[in-house]
């Protein structure tokens, strides 16, 4: 899934989880309707989704499919400008019934099963979930301008950088929301976010 996401809304407001709170962080981004998962892998795999560029937005009110008196429940439903996409999440690779695949290919989505296993030592999945630990705060709009014409001139910024240069707001919060909107970028994969952390300003 290689796409540029079309969800960079200013006024976009985080979704919350509704259902127990074991299923950690509470916040969603790119959630459409309400956010009910059946499992904590399902979770976590909503927070790389939330983090992936290449998502416009996702739901976890997929169909229930059936194939006579066999039915199968799916996790996600992930929107793409390259298509969309039914999400099976498990701790291991699933294992659907031989007929799920022609049925939903027959409904005009691809197939996608996840194991969470693979992301267990995970940078990603862990500085998502960091970040989204943040994801109901709103940016004050003075750090946002502030922020952004800092790293206009400088090219990027250190995190430490960018958290002395905000003044109305919270700072990791304040920080964590531009990245979470889609403000700003970092580096998520090779390192936990640290002080020394390169942000960069994306360009919509």
């Amino acid at each position: 899934m290689k796409v540029i996401s079309t969800d960079r809304r200013d006024d976009a407001v985080p979704h919350k989880v509704t259902l127990s709170p074991i299923y950690s962080p509470m916040a969603t981004i790119k959630c459409d309707g309400r956010a009910q998962f059946r499992s904590q892998q399902a979770r976590d795999f909503a927070c790389l989704l939330d983090l992936d560029p290449e998502v416009a937005r996702w739901s976890t009110a997929p169909p229930l499919l059936r194939n006579g008196d066999d039915e199968y429940q799916l996790d996600f439903v992930v929107l793409t400008e390259n298509g969309s996409f039914l999400i099976d999440v498990g701790q291991e690779e699933p294992s659907p019934p031989i007929w799920l695949s022609s049925a939903i290919e027959s409904m005009g989505h691809r197939y996608r099963p996840v194991a969470m296993i693979n992301f267990a030592d995970s940078f990603r999945l862990r500085n998502a979930k960091d970040l989204l630990r943040y994801g109901f705060y709103r940016a004050p709009l003075g750090d946002r301008i502030r922020l952004l014409a800092g790293l206009e001139e400088m090219g990027s910024l250190t995190i430490a950088e960018c958290l002395s240069a905000i003044r109305e707001g919270r700072p990791m919060p304040t920080l964590a929301s531009l990245i979470l909107q889609g403000f700003l970028e970092i580096d998520l994969d090779d390192a936990l976010i640290s002080p020394e952390t390169q942000v960069r300003r994306i360009r919509g």
